[in-house]
């Protein structure tokens, strides 16, 4: 069952101005319940525009969103409850935070869900855990954690408000690789253990080939691709001329393949490859024996 529905939404900045600037023009997809489904292309491509429709920010000059099956928009001055329904992590969400503690910014968004004390408590507790922030970090000032703890103090505001939708848009970002692999580590594992959807936003195509169930891909204000990890990899030419970089062991095996090596393209992981490779090597070993 589709949480999602995204019926030919278009959306262009700057009407009527030299400036204007079609950001999608006529996009249609669904995203299933419980799928952790990850978003790439290019620069100006349209995902961040689009994640921003998806929870309310912005609205589209034509076509519908359909959360749960009910247009997000159907009655306007009630967009606010989307919002908790869809919770949206943005770039460098450390800049968002502004209480006197950590415990009181990761409270704020449940608190404006009109939740009780005891409610409002635990759900700072399993935010922070989901997170990695440990216990004694939570009544300090965010201001002198870490970047990455800050980070995930901010990550842990939009948790703690128990979307049924979580939307995050480059949360590595600036991140050191073992910041970033602990990062999305948590958040595959607060999804694993949650069970609800999330919408991953990224550079990375080896973050987003590791973690995602399924790939939308997004060009020129268009979706253009939307299929398993696995399937989207494998069409990497494509996704080189839309000027996107597909994972490195995938690239290995697109210029193996292109030597005459049949080894599948769609290979995400070194394990995955390594294994392909060796299955080439075994049918060609058993094939001179056979000789």
């Amino acid at each position: 069952m589709s949480v999602i529905k995204v019926e030919n939404i278009s959306l262009t900045y700057g009407k009527g101005t030299s400036f204007c600037k079609t950001a999608l023009d006529d996009v249609s997809f669904e995203i299933e319940e419980g799928e952790f489904l990850g978003i790439i292309g290019h620069t100006g491509s349209g995902k961040s525009t689009l994640v921003q429709l998806l929870n309310g920010l912005l609205k589209p000059d034509q076509g519908r969103i359909l959360l749960n099956g009910r247009d997000i928009w159907e009655k306007p001055k009630q967009i606010r409850e989307v919002r908790f329904k869809v919770g949206m992590v943005f770039q460098y969400p450390e800049y968002q935070l502004f209480e006197e503690t950590v415990r009181k910014d990761i409270a704020y968004g449940p608190k404006n869900m009109k939740l009780s004390e005891d409610e409002i408590d635990k759900k700072v507790t399993e935010a922070a855990r989901f997170t990695g922030l440990r216990p004694e970090l939570l009544d300090k000032s965010p201001f002198d954690l870490s970047g990455g703890e800050k980070r995930r103090a901010a990550i842990a505001g939009v948790i703690a408000m128990d979307p049924d939708v979580l939307i995050l848009d480059e949360p590595a970002a600036g991140l050191d690789p073992l910041g970033r692999d602990a990062l999305l580590s948590q958040i595959k594992d607060y999804h694993d253990t949650r069970k609800n959807t999330v919408l991953l936003v990224s550079h990375s195509m080896e973050d987003i080939a590791r973690i995602s169930d399924r790939i939308l891909v997004m060009n020129k204000g268009k979706n253009v691709m939307l299929d398993s990890a696995k399937a989207v990899f494998s069409r990497g030419r494509e996704l080189e001329a839309m000027g996107l970089r597909v994972p490195q062991i995938t690239r290995i095996m697109m210029l193996l393949r292109e030597k005459g090596i049949p080894v599948d393209t769609g290979a995400l992981t070194v394990e995955q490859g390594f294994s392909e490779v060796l299955g080439c090597l075994s049918q060609k070993h058993a094939a001179v024996k056979d000789q």
